[in-house]
């Protein structure tokens, strides 16, 4: 038996599995994409576009067959994908490898077009906690253990740091 069927057995699942289980039926109901999309987004966009690049969602057309609730034949969707500024002129005279590679990916013809839609794409970064201001015994401390500093460009920068060490707000354990 292999380990991961042992590991299935004693009810040992990664977190992963779990996390995809109840991430994808969003993703999938609301931008028609899913997790394993996203995360092999990397290979499947290239190294040109991997960092200015990401799919938002397909858009599969309604067909008039299914809205008078007859059962009709397979059509391709409309992938959106975001990309940063210029970038997306380039994107767009490789629209034909992007979709070979989509649609190799999902081993079916699922994407017939690709649209571009320019806006950032990186996570903007969070912003750090500014360090309050020392005052009383711990700035007291912090001016006893820079007094013997003969440097003053060195001991302003050594208080900057104890400032930024000692003012940070505590998390609660």
């Amino acid at each position: 038996m292999n380990t991961k069927a042992k590991e299935a057995r004693r009810g040992i699942v990664q977190i992963s599995e779990v996390a995809n289980a109840l991430i994808d039926p969003v993703l999938a109901k609301r931008a028609g994409i899913n997790t394993m999309l996203l995360g092999s987004w990397d290979e499947i966009a290239g190294s040109q576009f991997a960092d200015c690049t990401r799919p938002e969602r397909i858009s599969w057309p309604r067909r008039a067959s299914e809205m008078a609730g007859e059962s009709g034949g397979y059509q391709p969707g409309v992938l959106t994908i975001a990309c940063e500024g210029a970038r997306a002129l380039f994107l767009s005279h490789q629209q034909g490898e992007i979709i070979q590679r989509i649609n190799g990916f999902f081993g079916f013809p699922a994407i017939s077009q690709v649209r571009i839609v320019q806006k950032p794409v990186a996570a903007q970064p969070r912003r750090k906690p500014k360090p309050r201001p020392l005052t009383g015994a711990a700035a007291r401390h912090l001016d006893d253990l820079v007094e013997g500093i003969e440097g003053e460009a060195l001991k302003a920068a050594l208080k900057r740091l104890g400032t930024a060490v000692l003012g940070m707000p505590r998390k609660a354990p």
